[in-house]
């Protein structure tokens, strides 16, 4: 039999590990101008159960979808140049802030963790 302070420790270490999730991402050889190749990543964290990884990216000085792709997770840290198809950077001036978000997705489509980081373009 469960007590309330056992299943609050369960359920504390669950949201621990999802919290531990973490991306990184450098711009490498994307060009300006919706490069439709995604730019290298490292994701790191990624929870137990986890299938597919559910990526998008915003322009944050304009708010604007730049779309994203879904991964097939198979225990990757890193993701490739071009690992998904997506609108590229393009600031209309100088340099916008970019966010990707990435979601840790179960088999059943459950958001298990999700990470953000962000970088400025060009830089």
């Amino acid at each position: 039999m469960r007590t309330a302070l056992t299943t609050f420790i369960l359920l504390a270490s669950i949201s621990g590990a999802a919290a531990d999730m973490s991306v990184s991402f450098a711009w490498g050889p994307t060009k300006k101008c919706f490069d439709p190749k995604s730019p290298p990543m490292k994701i790191t964290g990624v929870p137990a159960g986890t299938t597919n990884l559910d990526i998008h990216m915003t322009d944050r000085d304009s708010d604007y979808n730049h779309g994203g792709g879904k991964i097939a997770y198979r225990g990757q840290i890193s993701l490739p140049y071009g690992a998904f198809k997506y609108q590229g950077p393009c600031p209309p001036t100088g340099s916008h802030t970019y966010s990707f978000t990435v979601k840790a997705v179960d088999s059943k489509g459950k958001t298990l963790a999700t990470a953000k980081a962000s970088r400025k373009f060009p830089e």
